[in-house]
């Protein structure tokens, strides 16, 4: 393990998903980690999970952590810059604008605090969630305004690397368009699509397959912590969902008159903009996305059959790149895609065919 490029306490306020997740990585790496939040449980389920210990009289942190909801990040950020003379405050939270100009109107002192923003999370929240390799090798954005010095943003830029994360810098304004596309919109997008099963019959939601799981997975969010960040971004939200909606338009309308002149062209653009778009998003280690061979295994539903299914492709020579599990809804059985390189296709198709694994396809 590397030594921490952090060597003074750290202090973390908020103990849910983010802050619990950062205070197991530090603790882990020898760090003293102060970690407080204004739920006594929560702290202490936190303290129990090892992320970090209660405040002491007389702490003097050098870097503060604030990890609690939009709304009252900018009040905790003041209070922490207040209580810490010598401390540097930044926080995690997923809009940087309005919380940059509450400080402002607080008269917060903003040299020492930096905003920033790991792209990192899980579908459910608190400490009972967190996890010590929650940042490693996520985008740790840091949207640093023109007041802050270069050490304190130096100072959040170790904090990101300790973290394992990759550090990523940006205005505040540029962060917040870029997350209203690619997350702020896509959550709201699941939302909206789940929805649409509420009324729906039990008998058509039964057919459903890994395609509706994957585009509502993140629909199971909390919604009383999206409520809070769709309106500290509603404008940069609101300007992505209008040209979503404006394709959507266009789809609706080809698809009410199919045989209309046109109408085939209009939904294949929109089809072909899909594949375009997809091949821009990052692949693995932020490399360019690659195309890779997709070989489907049926696997019985039991204890141990996924981990000797992938200790036989280690033993065949083989990296899986991308991974999908798959359950059948009729029959106690798994379906298992394995993404790998096109040349290494038939050699692990011929490999566990040898070897009495069931290929589907």
């Amino acid at each position: 393990m590397n030594a921490p490029r952090l060597t003074d306490t750290v202090r973390i306020v908020g103990a849910g998903l983010l802050g619990t997740s950062i205070g197991l990585a530090l603790s882990k790496k020898g760090l003293d980690v102060v970690i407080e939040d204004s739920s006594p449980a929560n702290r202490s389920l936190a303290i129990d999970y090892g992320a970090g210990r209660s405040a002491s009289e007389g702490d003097s942190p050098k870097l503060v952590v604030v990890c609690v909801p939009p709304d009252v990040t900018a009040s905790v950020v003041a209070a922490e810059l207040a209580a810490f003379p010598n401390a540097v405050v930044t926080d995690v939270a997923s809009v940087k604008v309005s919380i940059q100009r509450q400080l402002e109107a607080l008269g917060a002192d903003q040299t020492r605090y930096v905003g920033s923003h790991p792209m990192a999370g899980r579908e459910r929240g608190g400490a009972i969630s967190g996890r010590a390799d929650l940042f490693v090798g996520r985008p740790w954005v840091i949207a640093a305004s023109d007041l802050t010095s270069s050490q304190a943003i130096s100072l959040v830029q170790d904090l990101a690397l300790d973290l394992e994360a990759a550090v990523v810098s940006t205005t505040p304004s540029n962060h917040d368009r870029a997350v209203a596309l690619v997350s702020h919109v896509p959550q709201l997008v699941s939302s909206l699509l789940a929805a649409r099963l509420v009324e729906a019959d039990l008998a058509d939601v039964a057919l459903a397959g890994q395609g509706l799981r994957d585009t509502t997975r993140i629909a199971a969010s909390d919604p009383k912590l999206w409520l809070q960040i769709l309106g500290a971004n509603s404008d940069e939200v609101a300007g992505v969902l209008k040209a979503f909606a404006a394709d959507l338009d266009l789809v609706v309308e080809a698809l009410e008159d199919v045989s209309a002149q046109g109408s085939l062209s209009k939904l294949g653009r929109a089809l072909e903009a899909g594949n375009r778009g997809v091949e821009r998003i990052p692949g693995k280690h932020g490399t360019k996305a690659t195309a890779y061979a997709q070989i489907v295994v049926m696997i019985d539903d039991k204890p141990g059959e996924l981990g000797r299914l992938f200790n036989e492709v280690g033993e065949i020579g083989v990296n899986i790149e991308e991974l999908k599990l798959e359950h059948s809804p009729s029959s106690l059985i798994g379906l298992v895609e394995l993404f790998v390189m096109p040349n290494e296709e038939a050699k692990l198709v011929t490999e566990l065919a040898s070897r009495g694994w069931r290929i589907a396809g």
